[in-house]
């Protein structure tokens, strides 16, 4: 049987699972969470294939409600809790779920759709949690448990929103071979895999894919512990990792800034961490410097993207940390450089990293040109960035193919956002792309052309789109132009815009 929900029960019973706000779960308290959740589902009506939204910060409520719906055969999608109601009602009828969890944090957005305005048929909350219409977590778990589901390798678990390598946002399907083989990927490596004995720092958030598989789904895999945290706060956080003496510490580089130009901070605070791992964007080599000279902890960085489960490379494989450089291709994993030909790039040029693995996933949903697009028949992922490789396979990221922003780790597609904008009657044209920022690496700007007769102010379209998209898509500036850049066949140049 091939179940992701599976990765819940390696741990010793009496053995920490969890830790949040300081109290902790063990590994049999959540198998037993977890079935009796199953087997509420089942009596639901829940069936293998039907979606369950979970729409909540890093807690065990999302945890519990993630291996529960595995476990019953149902696919998970993790939602952005922060998310404005507009864009979670486009998420939530793009996929169709029957079901969705929703905690503390998802609360007001859900409350802010409205009667009918989406396929769900329950809504379920933890206790402490005021929502109308919703039935109390405690209420569908007291009855009988339920037994895990028989999945196959190419049975659907998980679909998790992203940018993709083009277009505007879409659900990727991840299966339960695809989200295993990347554990296990990432385990193949010794010294540096994670054992029992391990403590995680669980921050990055379990609705995207890195907080998802490869802090929480790895650290269960391993039957370690994961500590949940539910906001990043310099200061509290390393304050949490002294005290419960993490081991494991992955995060988007803004964090790792943070620490590293943090006043008055405990250079000893990290002594408990053998390994700090950086991802979801690119490391800057000044910092990862500063914050292995403050604390003495090597930053390691590696590549990935959702459509990869997503880890893809690291410099843990090689074991050494080089600046600048996301590091080699796990193993079991393969990695070429192509050429605007399609060939491989000559050795020292650049070239499009293609994926291929059992981790790649099996395409967007219910979107059959975006999926031919990122995958090739002979199943290479198209991932749209750009690298270079040293003598000794460690690979440079210079270039980006698609238009991303990535602001704080995140993923931004300037269509979306473009989209949104086009919405306001005061806008004519308009062109996203972003800019560099000190704390999240990029922000979102967006130019403006405005509507004859028209008249706009900057807070005005910032607000307008607040509204509309989850704050880290939202433009930090708006330069109001007379025209927008074009080619001769009209395509519009981003790169005129981004220089």
């Amino acid at each position: 049987m091939t179940n992701l929900a599976t990765i819940g029960d390696r741990g010793e019973p009496d053995a920490t699972a969890l830790v949040s706000r300081g109290r902790p779960t063990t590994y049999g308290e959540l198998a037993d969470q977890v079935a009796r959740l199953r087997g509420g589902l089942a009596r639901l009506g829940v069936e293998p294939g039907d979606r369950v939204a979970l729409l909540a910060a890093n807690n065990p409520w999302f945890v519990v409600g993630y291996l529960a719906t595995l476990g019953a055969g149902a696919v998970a999608v993790p939602l952005n809790p922060a998310s404005p109601a507009a864009e979670l009602r486009a998420e939530l009828n793009a996929v169709g779920p029957r079901v969705a969890m929703v905690g503390a944090s998802g609360r007001d957005a859900m409350a802010g759709l409205g009667a009918g305005a989406t396929p769900l048929e329950h809504v379920l909350v933890p206790d402490g949690v005021d929502l109308a219409g919703a039935t109390g977590l405690d209420e569908v778990m007291d009855g009988e448990p339920g037994a895990i589901a028989a999945r196959d390798d190419d049975d659907l678990a998980v679909l998790v929103f992203t940018s993709g390598t083009g277009g505007s946002p879409k659900a990727a399907m991840l299966t339960h071979g695809n989200l295993l083989a990347n554990l296990e990927q990432m385990q193949r490596h010794p010294g540096r895999r994670l054992d029992p004995d391990d403590v995680a720092f669980g921050v990055l958030p379990a609705f995207h894919i890195f907080g998802l598989n490869v802090v929480i789904g790895l650290t269960l895999y391993a039957g370690a512990s994961v500590v949940l945290v539910e906001r990043f706060d310099p200061a509290s956080a390393l304050e949490t990792i002294k005290n419960h003496r993490i081991t494991i510490v992955a995060g988007a580089p803004p964090m790792f800034q943070a620490w590293a130009t943090m006043p008055d901070a405990d250079p000893g605070a990290l002594r408990s961490v053998r390994l700090a791992v950086s991802g979801a964007a690119p490391l800057p080599p000044e910092v990862g410097a500063a914050f292995e000279a403050r604390y003495g902890v090597p930053l390691f960085q590696g590549y990935g993207l959702t459509e990869a489960s997503p880890t893809v490379t690291s410099s843990v494989v090689g074991g050494t940390p080089r600046p600048g450089s996301i590091g080699c291709a796990l193993p079991g994993i393969e990695v070429r450089l192509v050429d605007d030909d399609g060939e491989d790039a000559l050795h020292g040029d650049e070239g499009e990293i293609w994926v291929r693995g059992p981790n790649v996933f099996a395409g967007y949903w219910k979107d059959a040109e975006a999926t031919s697009a990122a995958l090739t028949p002979d199943g290479w992922l198209r991932t749209g960035d750009v690298a270079i490789a040293d003598d000794d396979g460690y690979l440079y990221l210079v270039d980006r193919i698609k238009d991303l922003v990535i602001v704080s780790g995140f993923n931004v597609y300037p269509a979306e956002v473009e989209d949104v904008l086009l919405e306001h009657p005061g806008v004519a044209e308009v062109a996203v792309v972003g800019m560099s920022h000190p704390h999240t690496g990029e922000t979102v700007r967006a130019f403006v052309v405005v509507a004859p007769a028209a008249h706009l102010e900057e807070d005005e379209v910032i607000e307008f789109c607040a509204g509309r998209l989850a704050r880290y898509k939202c433009p930090t500036k708006i330069t109001f132009v007379e025209e927008l850049p074009h080619g001769l066949g009209g395509k519009l140049l981003r790169r005129a815009l981004r220089s």
